[in-house]
């Protein structure tokens, strides 16, 4: 199964019937600090692939008058062991890197003289709002005993987005090294 499959079998194995809008929140709330949040399109096709394996099942639940039955999911047996499985024995891969920030950064030749320094300190403002967001989650979080691990995964997720500010600070001071060399006599010139 993809990847996506597993990170909503995982969701689910919180012991919850949730629904698709339900799971997605989650996701938001858990997921994007460190994998990425699955689209409500993906999470619907994710939840009829994990069905139809038979590792969730799912029931309607009739809403206010007027308004559409709501389906919720929970996780089965086989599901719960399925996603233990993988967990346990998932091959320890380097991390996939995409980061849109150094992709702009790496294209820097094609930018006006400043942008990159502004890419850089917008990225810094982004990463000091994913610290305080990860430290009120994490925050949120105390005191439930099922939610220990992503407790700890937040803690984590707050400490990469601090390192990620620290990142763009040396990349800041690097653009002013370079700055300097580019001005420097000689620089340019066949054999400098």
């Amino acid at each position: 199964m993809p990847p996506t499959s597993w990170a909503v079998l995982g969701l689910l194995s919180f012991e919850q019937e949730l629904s698709g809008y339900d799971l997605k929140k989650w996701a938001d709330w858990s997921l994007s600090f460190f994998y990425w949040s699955p689209s409500f399109s993906q999470i619907y096709s994710e939840l009829k692939r994990l069905e139809g394996a038979g590792y969730v099942t799912s029931r309607s639940v009739p809403q206010a008058t007027g308004n559409r039955d709501k389906r919720v999911y929970s996780i089965t047996e086989a599901g719960r062991r399925a996603v233990r499985e993988w967990a346990r024995g998932a091959a320890v891969e380097p991390p996939v890197l995409k980061h849109g920030v150094m992709l702009r950064i790496w294209l820097g030749h094609l930018l006006e003289a400043d942008q990159a320094r502004d890419i850089l300190r917008e990225h810094q403002a982004n990463a000091d709002k994913m610290v305080h967001r990860a430290r009120l989650d994490a925050e949120g979080a105390e005191g439930e005993p099922s939610w220990a691990y992503p407790r700890l995964v937040l803690r984590w997720a707050e400490r990469y987005y601090e390192a990620e500010r620290r990142l763009a600070e040396d990349m800041l001071a690097d653009l002013d090294e370079l700055a300097r060399e580019r001005e420097a006599p000689g620089h340019g010139e066949p054999g400098a």
